[in-house]
């Protein structure tokens, strides 16, 4: 029998595949990627992860049970304290310092994505959360996998990218949101597993969307 996540996957397979054939992820895995494209990527997926770490937050606060409050206040944990000093670390190596990392302004995208993460983590079911989450962490995992079995570039920084995605821990982060997804997905009722379907598919389209605004710079009209 297909899982709910694996059901949702298949759904989505256009607009993951999308990701993968993305100019940004391919420059990345073959190094040809131009350096002020993953600046930009550093500096927005750094203020993405603040917010990411708020939606970690009000996952732990609304947990069904205590096993999933811990795990998500340990990917809380991780991400402020692991992921966000990785970011730091590789700003200050591209020369951003950690003072222009804190004043950078969310691009209308990458607005927009964290916007709709709160959003649904506040008022909709706790299982749309779960949904809406899925696609960033599965997706890098995805990514990260595929890039490194066609091997590392010679760039230090785009080869410790993918090091980083395709770690097996990783991997292991994304198969647990992927069995939670399931465990709430297993008897929910129809209109509660449609709100998941429709979060997972906004949540991968937004993923899309962020390549898209690092690729081509994104900025506000005014």
């Amino acid at each position: 029998m297909t899982s709910f996540s694996a059901e949702l996957r298949e759904r989505a397979a256009p607009i993951w595949e999308a990701q993968h054939a993305h100019p940004f992820v391919r420059g990345i895995g073959d190094g040809s990627l131009p350096k002020d494209r993953f600046l930009e990527w550093v500096r927005q997926d750094y203020v993405f992860l603040v917010d990411y770490c708020r939606l970690f937050a009000i996952a732990a606060g609304r947990a069904p049970d205590f096993a999933t409050l811990v795990a998500f206040a340990d990917l809380l944990a991780a991400t402020a304290k692991g992921e966000m000093d990785l970011h730091r670390r590789l700003a200050a190596e591209l020369g951003i310092s950690a003072a222009d990392l804190e004043a950078v302004e969310p691009s209308p995208t990458t607005r927009a994505y964290t916007d709709f993460l709160l959003r649904t983590a506040t008022i909709g079911e706790f299982a749309e959360l779960a949904a809406a989450l899925l696609p960033c962490m599965w997706g890098f995992s995805e990514i990260g996998r595929r890039l490194a079995e066609r091997g590392r570039p010679a760039d230090p920084h785009y080869a410790a990218w993918i090091d980083s995605y395709a770690d097996p821990e990783f991997a292991k982060l994304a198969a647990w949101c992927r069995d939670l997804v399931d465990r709430l997905a297993d008897g929910a009722p129809a209109a509660t597993r449609e709100r998941m379907r429709r979060a997972f598919i906004t949540s991968s389209r937004y993923e899309l969307l962020f390549w898209e605004a690092v690729w081509t710079l994104e900025c506000w009209p005014a």
